[in-house]
């Protein structure tokens, strides 16, 4: 059995030993192990920030003047498992304040070493440089205790002779003296050089003022002509101007005309938004509707003719049926009717010129009422004749015409009769 151990990441964690004899490690940082237990031991190292100030008093450089110097480094354990292990081989179990003495006591005498091969001058006015030199040649040995130098600077450098101050007072005094003898030698250059612009200007006066007129005269007729020049710059500055002025409104006037174009196109965008949306409630509204009103009656209409052509097949089949039915009926009503004039035709053929004399006393009743039937509404008939036996004549006369009515009605010719010839001629 054993436990589950935790570590931050400003620490490192060391298990050591294990089971079956094992002399095995484990470095852990920011993280968690597993221990058994009573086999396995657990440490832990901080890998904090260290600050330390070393300080090495009256050290003597290389000059043999004795310096007190004082610094600050920050130095951490490093987390580099490989330099990790030799921190651990030599800080493991000791406090913060041993590793800082320990470091401390490094640094110090690495700082001491380097006081003595530098001269006061490289050590006062290049601090930086004796800074990188010292972190340099400690890293190293630092580095082989599993110690890493973040930082180390120059924090103060004096002494107790105050050599540093006679430097300074030396630079000082030559500073001094150099800026009085530039100031000397200024002076003196300054007079002759007063003294030669003096001659030069009384030169210059001279010849001046003897050619003083010319150039007044030469400046009059300049200034006229520098007048006439200027007021002509002045004129075609003024029309340039009121040119520009121009220019400018009329590219106003062209940003307002295009303001104008650019809000009517947006006019025009939203009066055909507006139309395109009358249109589509014009057609939400009134076409749809129309149209499916239109579809309404059309399929009513073709509902109406259709059953309007179904009426007609119907009435077509119907009438087409009685068409039938009735010529059925006239087939048969002429069947019968032939084959009774077939036996008639047969009964008259059998029975000769009786059966003919039979079938015209038998027609002459109908024809006589045909004639006489417009007589029959004539109240009386009036014969003038002046001979007592014009009616008898007349009779006859009429009589005598019938066989030809007959013949022209029936076809059958009376006059062949041998019954009729017999009364005609006994008439005669």
């Amino acid at each position: 059995m054993g436990n589950c151990y935790t570590v931050g990441p400003n620490e490192a964690l060391v298990v050591s030993g294990g089971c079956c004899g094992s002399d095995q490690k484990t470095y852990t940082v920011g993280g968690w192990a597993w221990a058994w237990w009573l086999v396995t031991d657990i440490q832990r190292i901080t890998l904090e920030i260290m600050t330390l100030q070393p300080k090495c008093e009256d050290v003597e450089t290389a000059e043999g003047v004795a310096l007190t110097v004082t610094g600050v480094a920050q130095v951490k354990v490093t987390s580099d498992e490989e330099l990790l292990v030799y921190a651990c081989e030599q800080f493991l179990g000791k406090t913060v304040d041993d590793i800082r003495s320990v470091v401390l006591q490094t640094l110090e005498g690495h700082l001491r070493s380097i006081l003595g091969t530098l001269t006061v001058e490289q050590i006062y006015q290049d601090r930086d440089q004796f800074a990188k030199l010292v972190r340099e040649v400690a890293a190293p040995d630092v580095g082989r205790m599993g110690i890493e130098i973040l930082s180390f600077t120059i924090k103060d450098v004096y002494d107790k002779v105050e050599y540093l101050s006679s430097l300074g007072k030396t630079q000082t005094a030559a500073v001094q003296r150099d800026a009085d003898i530039g100031v000397a030698e200024a002076e003196r250059d300054a007079g002759i050089r007063e003294a030669e612009c003096k001659k030069e200007m009384m030169d210059v006066k001279f010849q001046a003022d003897t050619k003083m007129a010319d150039s007044k005269r030469e400046l009059e007729m300049q200034k006229a002509a520098f007048n006439q020049e200027v007021n002509t710059k002045k004129a075609e500055a003024q029309l340039a101007y009121e040119l520009q002025a121009a220019k400018e409104q009329q590219k106003i006037r062209l940003e307002e005309i295009e303001i104008e174009v650019v809000q009517r196109k947006k006019q025009i965008v939203i009066e055909e938004k507006e139309i395109d949306r009358t249109d589509k409630e014009l057609i939400a509204t009134v076409k749809r509707p129309a149209e499916a009103e239109a579809y309404r009656m059309q399929q009513v209409a073709e509902g109406q003719k259709v059953k309007k052509v179904l009426t007609a097949q119907a009435e077509a089949e119907k009438i087409k049926c009685i068409g039938e039915a009735e010529a059925a009926s006239i087939e048969a009503v002429g069947k019968a009717e032939a084959e009774k004039m077939r036996l008639k035709a047969e009964a008259y053929q059998q029975y000769g010129e009786a059966a003919k004399t039979a079938l015209v006393l038998e027609a002459l009743p109908k024809i006589a009422g045909k004639v006489a039937a417009p007589l029959a509404r004539t109240n009386e008939i009036v014969i003038l004749s002046g001979e007592g036996n014009r009616i008898t004549g007349e009779v006859n006369r009429l009589l005598a015409e019938l066989p030809v009515s007959v013949n022209a009605l029936t076809g059958v010719d009376l006059t062949k009769i041998p019954l009729l010839q017999k009364m005609a001629s006994a008439q005669a």
